[in-house]
């Protein structure tokens, strides 16, 4: 396997607080907190201290739990982690590279992230750095030879501001859900309302992904945008670890000129979702999709079973992470193994910060009302 590098683009949005769009946290409040915890379960395993367990009652582990376990099977050394701050509403004991930006605002608002165009231009220009090439001009530069870098997000209520920009851009208005049943309809209403409070049609911001995101997106959208067209510039090789809301990003980096190949890596989850049609989608922008499938289904452990329900499609780079465990030629039955191990390591810090008062598990048991992404 060559260098690889992962980069986690974490933020949150006011979108996430909309009644029946997300069930992330007990609550808003707690809420915010689910980006920030899983940058640290990813860097080191558990959260930190004093932060919520973004584990469901029903044993539904958030997604940074599988790319965890991938990490711990390939050691760390093998997959160096990137985080970047792209709007975090909490703070995060995990290493990160701030790109100076708030939480994006409420995708019914006129302008829910007005500093779409500042987060999309630091993105741009860190992305050489990230991949570790020495030089924004390329290999014909004579920087030192760049990694490859899988790119994934974290933002709860992300699919419906994925729709929001994907909407405005005129393309397929489809997304998936982290819930078996994907409320689309709700998505599509809010959508509409916010598009109607910006002044925009679908498909009016065609051409300008800045616009885009800032009248229908969020700050991590304009980010993962950012980084893609500044490998694009640098030449190197990007994946892009997730389901329709990294597909939302490729879209805003096709509106802003990349041509060059653009793989994505999900989930066989998500890509098997017929509310989404990532398929579709990914034929739509010239994507090469692939889609891992690593027998969730086979597992009597709570959190596979509720994997192979549908909950939790997709996130902090799920479905790039078990390709990278496959191109590792790592059996499907040691991801398993070792996805129960850290959840279980993360039920054993829910029993403790319950029995001590302090923060508990991030977000109720799911529901068809809700979106845990």
């Amino acid at each position: 396997m060559g260098d690889v590098r992962l980069v986690v683009v974490a933020g949150t949005t006011e979108t996430a607080a909309i009644d029946g769009i997300s069930a992330a946290g007990a609550d808003p409040e707690l809420r915010v907190h689910t980006p920030s915890a899983d940058l640290e379960i990813v860097e080191a395993g558990r959260p930190a201290p004093g932060s919520p367990v973004p584990v469901s009652p029903s044993g539904c582990p958030t997604p940074a739990v599988v790319t965890r376990a991938v990490r711990e099977l390939l050691g760390s050394e093998s997959l160096p982690v990137e985080f970047l701050d792209a709007g975090l509403g909490a703070p995060t004991a995990a290493t990160v590279r701030d790109l100076g930006t708030s939480p994006g605002g409420d995708v019914r608002d006129p302008e829910p992230v007005p500093e779409a165009a500042a987060v999309f231009e630091r993105a741009r220009e860190l992305a050489p750095e990230l991949a570790g090439s020495g030089d924004e001009g390329g290999s014909d530069s004579g920087g030192s030879e760049a990694a490859e870098l899988l790119v994934a997000e974290t933002i709860p209520g992300g699919t419906t501001t994925a729709l929001g920009a994907l909407t405005a851009l005129g393309e397929r208005a489809a997304v998936s859900s982290s819930l078996p049943a994907n409320p689309i309809e709700r998505k599509r209403r809010v959508v509409a309302e916010g598009l109607d409070a910006s002044g925009l049609d679908p498909g009016d911001a065609a051409g300008d992904p800045i616009e885009a995101v800032r009248l229908a997106g969020d700050p991590v959208l304009a980010a993962v945008a950012g980084l893609i067209v500044g490998c694009a510039d640098a030449e190197v090789d990007v994946t892009l670890a997730g389901g329709t809301q990294l597909a939302a990003a490729a879209a805003l980096a096709r509106h802003a000129g990349v041509d060059r190949p653009l793989p994505l890596a999900t989930t066989s989850l998500v890509a098997g979702d017929p509310t989404a049609d990532l398929p579709a989608l990914a034929a739509d922008l010239d994507l090469t999709l692939s889609a891992a499938d690593p027998g969730f289904a086979e597992s009597d452990h709570p959190a596979m079973a509720a994997y192979a329900r549908g909950e939790a499609k997709e996130g902090v780079g799920m479905g790039g992470a078990l390709a990278l465990a496959d191109r590792a030629g790592v059996a499907d039955a040691a991801v398993r193994e070792r996805i129960a191990a850290v959840t279980d390591r993360l039920l054993a810090e829910r029993a403790g910060t319950e029995g001590s008062g302090d923060a508990g598990v991030n977000g109720p048991a799911p529901s068809n009302g809700g979106d845990l992404r």
